[in-house]
Parts: structure tokens; sequence; C-alpha cells
């Protein structure tokens, strides 16, 4: 689907309806401007004792859009390892519930637990950085649903941890209908010829963290190696395998080529050109217009 769109000039889009929520596109923007600091882990639970379903297992009905999230805020690099575990209790061959763990490059892990054989609705992911944790809950009002806990931790004489037991302060943020921002997100883009948020190439990178879960899954949790440079296309990089920092804003409609590396707090704007094996610093602005590199 990817090659078509491109050789038809088509726009692609994948409904990754979470990345369009108010809510988690705050914490994205939260991620981005490094108030967590570094990523430490992030942990998804995708619970309830809903529909059971016998065409697919929980993995794929449940898990997609928090892989596609995750992704998101570790920066679009595709984990080295992936492990997954469940079993299936009612269908034959069909897991009821599993546990995904992934292992990214720079030490940031992820835990997804997906269930439809749980006693309570749970949809709650939580992102642990070095400066805060962030918990968003799908299930709470909305003035509830995004919840920052800023210094969690204080070091007796710069050395021995110790629990900040803070209450955390609900961020305030616009209500609005994630479907309904999906669909002009995808009207927009469609008007306007840009990437869209989600597009092929993000889907794309989701299906193969996907893809090596369900293989894991079928060996009883063996380990699953993806590289990141073996079709790890990334998104608004039209096709270009490049690293970016979770730190780095990358605006959609920029060009980024093949093996550039991009640091911590730089912001490349749309329009902007870089060509292949570029090297940007961090705390670095690239504006529209700009072409660096080959």
């Amino acid at each position: 689907l990817v090659v078509t769109a491109k050789k038809h000039n088509r726009i692609l889009m994948v409904g990754h309806l979470l990345q369009y929520h108010p809510c988690i596109q705050k914490l994205q923007k939260i991620v981005q401007e490094g108030e967590l600091g570094k990523l430490l882990y992030l942990t998804s639970n995708r619970l309830n004792l809903g529909k059971i379903r016998r065409e697919e297992n929980a993995l794929w009905s449940f898990a997609p859009h928090d892989i596609s999230v995750i992704l998101s805020l570790v920066g679009y690099q595709a984990p080295k390892e992936v492990r997954c575990i469940g079993a299936s209790y009612l269908s034959e061959q069909v897991a009821d519930t599993t546990l995904t763990t992934l292992k990214f490059e720079n030490g940031t892990r992820a835990h997804i637990h997906v269930s439809w054989l749980n006693p309570f609705k749970e949809q709650k992911l939580i992102v642990v950085g070095s400066n805060g944790m962030v918990v968003f809950d799908d299930t709470k009002p909305w003035s509830e649903k995004l919840i920052w806990f800023k210094d969690y931790l204080t070091w007796h004489e710069g050395q021995t941890p110790t629990p900040s037991k803070q209450p955390g302060v609900s961020l305030e943020i616009e209500e609005e209908e994630p479907l309904r921002a999906e669909c002009l997100h995808f009207l927009k883009s469609c008007a306007s010829r840009i990437t869209p948020k989600t597009d092929g190439e993000e889907g794309l990178i989701s299906l193969r963290v996907l893809a090596a879960a369900q293989k894991s899954l079928e060996k009883d949790g063996e380990k699953e190696f993806l590289e990141n440079d073996s079709n790890a296309h990334l998104p608004n990089s039209h096709c270009a395998k490049y690293f970016a920092h979770p730190t780095a804003v990358i605006d959609t409609g920029c060009e980024i080529g093949t093996n550039t590396k991009i640091w911590h707090f730089t912001h490349i704007f749309k329009g902007a050109q870089i060509g292949q094996n570029c090297n940007i610093g961090q705390n670095v602005v690239v504006s529209d217009g700009v072409k660096i590199g080959d």
C-alpha cells in the first residue's frame, strides 16, 4: 500500500485514532519538549470484559493503537527487541490475553498488556521519565484524563532516591472528539497534499512490531529482533531512514535523508530539506526553505 500510494501520488493514512486524541497530543508535546527528561519506560493496559473475538487475538485487536502511540513517544525508532507471551483460554489458537515488551536502542522499555478477560475496563498509558511521570486514563472524566506527576523523586545527598508522593496535577485539555479530529486531518492532508501524522509508513512500523510480537507469542516469548534500518520507514520522511532524538520536533512536510541524525531539542520546520548522512546537533532550528547537505 505504501509503494502503491507513492507510485500514484495518493495520500495514504492509517486510522490510528489515539494519535488524534487531544490528551495524547498534549503528552507527545510534553515528551518532545523534554519536560519529562530521559524516557525510562512506558506501560499501557487495555483490558475489558468485552466482545470475545474468534477471528483475531487480543494482540491484533487491542494493541495496534497503543503500539502506534508508544512509537510516536520514542521518536518512531523501531524497538530492537520484542517479546510477547499470552494464552488461549476460550478459543484454540486465539490468545485472549497477551503481554508484550519492547526494548529500544537507547534503553527505553515499554510494556503492553491487553486482554478481553478482565472484570473491569482499563485504558491507561503511563509514561515515566527521569523528571516526571504522566498518566493518561481514557476511562476518567475529561478533566481527569491526563495527570502529571512532577518531581516524583528526591535524592538524599545526591545518591539515594526517595519517593515524593505529591498529588498529580490535572492538565487542562480542550475537549474534542478524536474521530472528528482524525477525519479533519485526513481531509486537510488530501487538500494540501501534506503527509498525514499517521501515514502508511507510520503504520508500517507498527505492523512490523505487531508481526514480531506475534512470532514471539507463537514461540512462547522468545526474543524477536528488529533492525532499525531494515524497512523502518519513518513518518514525514518520504521513506528516508534517519534517527531523531525523542525530544526533537520534526514538522510534517520536511525532507530528511538517509542516515541523518537529529539530536536533542532540535526543531525541523515544514519545507526544510536535509540531505543524507548529516549530523544536526542539539538546540538547532532548521527553518522553512533551508537546504542542508547533498
